[in-house]
């Protein structure tokens, strides 16, 4: 009986559970409004238009919304029930479609089924890809539109003038629709347009807008004075936008406005106001723009600011404002590069909910203080690039949170133990670089489950001795920069484990190291390999294809390039000079030029000819092939290589007539073929085409005969940006990380008397010319004497004749002045006295004659500078008795211009 009372209680049960499922069913049936077919229609046409890609999102969360949309008698039949829509209670429209972050692929088409819902309130498509489609002028069918969200969508073009005809706005957003660019990933390509007309009826008829959000919509315009007008207006973010003109004081008085960012607008100006304490703002951010001024002390009284990023600004404070100690609710400072000296304030010891700390590219001296390690929410700490002094304090080791600690370039000291970052777990960007640390670890207590996972270690110049232990346990590695230190012997073998599919970025130059490498550098995505200032040996290792920059320069590599090397498609960059290679160049070198900037293979061994394939889209800047065995001609086709500044050929067995057609480069600034078998009378210049940037022209010792050729330009320009630092800037914006200079390898050497004078840099405005130690004949020709800017200018050797030209007096800039062993006759001419920059004259071995000028530098030479010269006389030679001293010969045609040189050796 009992059982019986149990079963037919069960049975109630369930049926009074059933018959509440009904209900609420029921109920939730009437709650929720029907949707509208055509509105259901227009959304699955919508949704039927794109592609789900789950590269076309980039948001955490994000996940396909419209998966969820399926037609009458397929699941949910009612639209208002679907993922992302939402309906009027009452009339069962569509108001409001939230399809960010949807993995939504595709071209959006002007006539789209969207537009048909025109009763759409909110509408929100960020974060998904749109394929560079226009943001259509059919958004004028949504007049009741409140909130608009189109950003990180990859919408592109104009900016339609219907934006500014839906006057119920409070909300726009079409920031960050932009493409990143590879070789400028901080640059990226603004993909939308704003015509300033446009700014203008935006701001004038959206008068309810509460968010506006433009950030990197390009505008060039000013920022129109209506903007003050938008009394609702609580965030306001125009980040690199091109603004300019001055920044309308009264935004920052708006009574609602709480987010303010107008960073990376370089040609705005304007100043920070007197604050009050009713200013509402929590984000004020107007870094890397053209603000002065002062900070204000009133700033203090922003009491619920929360991040202020004043960075780059030409403030007239010459030390840390102290009355931002006073903002204790602040959780992000970045005052970097803004010209700030003198000690870190110890009001700023109460910022102890900074999350962010940035005062880095500053002149701030004294010590780190210790208090920094109360700030227990310290996410991100950068102290970078001052003058800091003194060692890191122990209290850093409290820092649980910290996750990125920048300290590189300054000049910090002492010893460093790793056991200090062991602790925080959180760390992952840890850059001592250029300081005078000592780094050290104790790998018998370093283990792996109390190690921070690092992706970017940078421990340049800081003392290192041996590969630090704890490395091995490293997965995540991006970048490793082990540079410039005092690592001996061999590379572990564990080292070549770690961070196999992360490492990007390796830098073991300048140590001590001597190994031979493994036949292939195992990690699979490395892009900058610096190997350079070691005695490493053996075969030259072959990296992975992605490599963009292969340094190994001053080593001792042996053998052949491989053809292996080929593969390496996206190549920029490759040194191997300095080495014991040997062998032929891979031909397939000229085939990759597309890629390649600079290709240095100087001070080997290599033989046989240059590689002979460049084609029309080369991109070389810099060849250095000297000090090789190489021979045979040049191949012409290099005339290919329209961006080429600097080629080197000298010290071969090159066996050609000179190369007139190099004379087609219009960026050829140096050219060097010193110590090699061309020969040859070289052709006439032919008007405007022939070298028309050219400064340093090394053809010493050679076999040309004929007369000197007019290859120069009128060169006057007057620069100061060295050649390869023109490189070298070109080579840096392919981002080159940490502080290394591709191109700091590469040094002139001008031989002036015998001896060697090196040039690590040789300015724009400079010019010279070596052509010694050939068979030149005829006379000093005119044109030298309209290279106003030559410094060096060294025809010694040849088989010239007649008088030196009275116009080498015009080449006020000279330096060094070389025209021994020629046939030479007459007088040196008084005019040379002008040349106040001599500093180095020979004339030795010619047959001039009569007296030296007297009276300038000329007679402060050695005696050797005029040796030869029987019919020479005066200071520093013997008197000259009663002969008076020269008088300026009168000018002839021939005469009237100036000539000048300098003997130069590219090593």
């Amino acid at each position: 009986m009992g059982n019986v009372s149990i079963h037919m209680l069960s049975k109630l049960v369930v049926v009074l559970l059933l018959f509440h499922l009904v209900v609420a069913n029921f109920v939730d049936t009437l709650q929720q409004p029907s949707c509208h077919a055509e509105e259901s229609s227009a959304l699955l046409q919508f949704k039927e238009s794109f592609m789900i890609d789950k590269s076309a999102s980039s948001n955490d969360g994000a996940y396909p919304k419209v998966s969820s949309w399926k037609p009458a008698g397929g699941g949910n039949s009612s639209c208002c029930s679907w993922d992302g829509v939402e309906c009027d209670e009452m009339t069962g429209h569509v108001i409001g479609l939230n399809l960010s972050s949807s993995y939504l692929y595709g071209s959006f088409d002007s006539n789209s089924s969207l537009f048909s819902l025109v009763h759409l309130q909110r509408l929100s498509l960020s974060d998904n890809n749109f394929n560079y489609s226009q943001i259509p002028s059919s958004i004028r069918n949504f007049p009741s539109l409140t909130h608009l969200d189109l950003s990180a969508s990859f919408f592109s073009g104009q900016v339609p003038s219907e934006v500014s005809h839906l006057s119920k706005l409070t909300y726009l957003d079409l920031c960050c629709n932009i493409r990143e660019i590879e070789t400028s990933p901080d640059d990226p390509q603004r993909l939308l347009k704003l015509q300033p007309s446009d700014m203008r009826s935006l701001v004038q008829n959206l008068t309810s807008l509460e968010t506006l959000s433009l950030s990197f919509v390009n505008i060039s315009s000013i920022i129109p004075v209506s903007l003050t007008n938008l009394s609702f207006l609580t965030s306001l973010t125009v980040k690199k936008c091109d603004l300019f003109g001055e920044f309308p004081v009264r935004i920052f008085n708006l009574q609602n406005l709480k987010v303010l960012s107008v960073r990376y607008n370089q040609d705005l100006t304007g100043y920070l106001p007197e604050f009050n304490r009713s200013s509402p703002l929590i984000l004020l951010k107007v870094a890397f723009t053209s603000f002065f001024g002062t900070i204000p002390s009133s700033i203090e009284k922003l009491n619920s600011l929360q991040e202020l990023d004043v960075a780059q600004w030409n403030f007239s404070n010459s030390l840390v404002p102290s009355a931002l100690g006073n903002l204790r609710q602040l959780t992000s400072l970045d005052i970097s590069a803004s010209r700030f000296g003198g000690p870190i304030p110890d009001s700023l010891a109460n910022l102890t909910q900074l999350t962010v700390f940035r005062v880095s590219t500053s002149s701030l001296t004294g010590t780190i203080p210790s208090w920094l390690g109360n700030f227990s929410k310290l996410v991100y700490l950068d102290f970078a690039f001052n003058r800091l002094i003194g060692s890191i304090p122990a209290s850093f080791s409290n820092l649980k949170n910290l996750e990125i600690l920048y300290l590189q370039s300054n000049n910090l000291s002492g010893v460093v133990e790793f056991r200090m970052f062991q602790k925080l777990q959180n760390l992952y960007q840890l850059q001592l670089n250029l300081n005078n640390l000592e780094f050290v670890t104790e790998s018998n207590i370093i283990m792996n489950a109390t190690l921070p996972q690092f992706s970017i270690l940078g421990l340049n110049l800081c003392n290192v001795r041996e590969f630090p232990s704890f490395l091995r346990y490293q997965t995540n590695l991006e970048r490793l920069d082990l540079s410039r230190n005092k690592i001996h012997g061999q590379v572990p073998n564990w080292m070549w484990n770690i961070s196999k599919e992360t490492l990007m970025f390796l830098d073991i130059s300048d140590n001590f190291i001597s190994d031979e490498l493994p036949v292939f550098i195992p990690w699979v995505n490395l892009q900058w390999l610096r190997l350079s200032f070691n005695t490493f040996h053996g075969r030259l290792p072959i990296p992975p294809p992605s490599l963009l920059e292969y340094g190994a320069t001053n080593n001792k590599f042996t053998g052949e390039i491989s053809p292996l090397l080929c593969n390496m498609s996206s190549l920029q960059f490759l040194d191997v000079s300095k080495n014991n290679l040997s062998g032929m160049l891979p031909q397939c070198l000229g085939n990759f030029s597309d890629g390649l900037i600079l290709l240095l293979l100087g001070s080997n061994s290599f033989h046989g000819m240059m590689p002979q394939s460049y084609n029309n889209k080369c991109s070389l800047r810099m060849i250095d092939v000297s000090h090789n065995q190489l021979r045979g001609q040049l191949p012409k086709s290099l005339a290919n290589c329209v961006m080429l500044e600097y080629l080197v050929l000298s010290n071969n067995q090159f066996s050609d007539v000179f190369p007139i057609w190099l004379g087609t480069l219009p960026q050829l600034k140096l050219l060097a073929m010193r110590h090699n078998g061309f020969n040859g009378v070289i052709g006439q210049s032919r008007t405007n085409v022939d070298f028309p940037q050219l400064r340093i022209l090394d053809l010493s010792y050679n076999n040309f005969t004929g007369e000197i050729p007019p290859l120069f330009p009128d060169i006057a320009v007057n620069m100061s940006t060295s050649i390869l630092e023109q490189v070298y800037h070109v080579v840096s914006s392919l981002y080159y990380p940490g502080s290394y200079n591709p191109t700091r390898n590469i040094s002139y050497s001008i031989t002036i008397k015998g001896l060697d004078l090196h040039y690590s840099k040789i300015q724009e405005g400079f010019a010279a010319i070596d052509i010694s130690s050939n068979k030149f004949e005829g006379k000093i020709p005119e044109f030298i004497g309209n290279l106003k800017e030559l410094r060096s200018l060294n025809i010694s050797s040849n088989i010239l004749t007649g008088s030196i030209p009275s116009s080498l007096g015009n080449l006020r800039n000279l330096e060094s002045l070389d025209l021994s062993q020629n046939k030479l006759s007459g007088q040196i001419p008084q005019q040379l006295t002008m040349l106040t920059f001599l500093g180095n004259f020979d004339v030795s071995h010619n047959t001039l004659t009569g007296p030296i000028p007297q009276g300038t530098q000329l007679t402060s030479l050695n005696s050797t500078s005029y040796e030869g010269n029987p019919g020479l006389c005066g200071d520093p030679l013997p008197k000259c008795g009663n002969q008076e001293a020269p008088q300026p010969p009168p000018s002839t045609e021939e005469d009237s211009d100036s000539g000048s040189a300098r003997t130069l050796e590219i090593d």
